[in-house]
């Protein structure tokens, strides 16, 4: 985008380089940067030549001056900033001349030294693929697109077993997203945010020492129910109704066989080691250590989070190993009539509650 809006100016532009003088070369951008179409987010790369080996040992004075000269002309709504290869310095020097003004989404480099490592700790930066605002909101509409694919395949067999298995699966899932959703909000009202770093980083110092909301009488519950919620929506053990072979063969993927059976079984544990993560990341403080003790924090965050990944994981196993399958009216009734109110009467006592104790009760 910009080699087309700098076509004009580029060998102006290049001709004050040679010279030095970054600054000026940038007055010829500075024109260019205001006019963007509405709607525009172009990417800066902030990053000299991959084939020049002496850009990989310090960062220059006019690298320098044109990360300067950007940051004090481009709009902050329609820059995003990533940087794409080690450069000694640049990394840590972007994110914090950026820091306060602009928001950096992700700086992932192909390899970091423990020295720029401290220096994106210390500019606020955290190493992820992207800090939405809205990442919960986003992964609950994502993940709730997967009963098409069961839903299509079951239809597309032209078989009666499949396609019962696929109006049993969109029911299912259809009735059990409504009380996530509401199990959702009581997190979202106790964090304030639908950031996820900012749900993880609201569960820390519950009665000084522990660390996740699952620890919170009023949220317990909550927990105990998305665990069992997840296991329906996943259509696992003891609500795998759409594919119970006493009823229907194999339901949905009766007629599948070879690679299409399994990329079946992929998506399907897929999904339940993303339930699994939510699980950890809503209630149990995601990558935070499970105790409040600072000797915990020098294990790294991740080591924790796949922990406690690979522990609700063991319990879908456990729980599919150990309770026999419910029949489907049991199952629509537990979500309709157990979840459903349950989730929105403690939607009421937890906003309830929050407004008495945090925010100062009725004006």
């Amino acid at each position: 985008y910009y080699a087309r809006r700098l076509e004009g100016v580029s060998q102006r532009r290049e001709a004050l380089w040679k010279t030095g003088d970054g600054l000026a070369a940038e007055e010829a951008l500075r024109g260019q940067l205001a006019p963007l179409p509405e709607g525009a987010f172009p990417v800066v790369v902030a990053g000299g030549s991959f084939n020049n080996h002496q850009h990989h040992t310090r960062m220059r004075a006019d690298e320098r001056q044109f990360i300067d000269a950007l940051l004090a002309n481009a709009d902050p709504a329609k820059v995003v900033f990533v940087v794409g290869h080690t450069l000694s310095g640049q990394e840590g020097y972007l994110a914090a001349r950026a820091k306060g003004r602009f928001r950096v989404f992700a700086i992932v480099p192909n390899r970091l030294t423990r020295a720029e490592k401290a220096r994106l700790s210390e500019a606020g930066v955290g190493v992820m693929v992207s800090n939405v605002n809205v990442g919960l909101l986003y992964i609950l509409a994502i993940s709730s697109l997967g009963v098409y694919g069961v839903v299509l395949a079951g239809w597309a067999s032209n078989s009666k077993y499949p396609f019962y298995s696929a109006i049993r699966a969109s029911a299912q899932m259809i009735s059990y997203e409504v009380s996530i959703g509401f199990i959702l909000i009581t997190v979202v009202l106790w964090a304030g945010s639908f950031n996820m770093s900012a749900i993880v980083e609201s569960q820390k110092g519950y009665y000084g020492f522990l660390n996740g909301n699952g620890f919170n009488p009023l949220l317990f519950p909550m927990a105990i129910m998305f665990l069992i919620s997840a296991m329906a929506e996943t259509a696992r053990a003891p609500f795998d109704l759409t594919e119970a072979e006493s009823e229907l063969v194999a339901g949905y993927q009766t007629e599948y066989s070879s690679m299409a059976f399994a990329l079946f079984w992929l998506g399907e544990y897929a999904n339940v080691i993303l339930m699994c993560g939510l699980n950890a990341i809503l209630f149990w403080g995601g990558y935070l250590p499970p105790f409040d003790w600072a000797p915990l924090y020098l294990v790294p965050g991740i080591i924790w989070f796949l922990l406690k990944i690979a522990f609700f994981f063991f319990v879908f196993s456990w729980v599919k190993a150990t309770v026999p399958r419910y029949r489907y009216d049991q199952l629509m009734r537990l979500g309709w009539k157990i979840f459903l109110p349950t989730s929105l009467f403690f939607v009421f006592l937890v906003s309830g509650f929050l407004m008495l104790t945090r925010y100062g009760g009725a004006q």
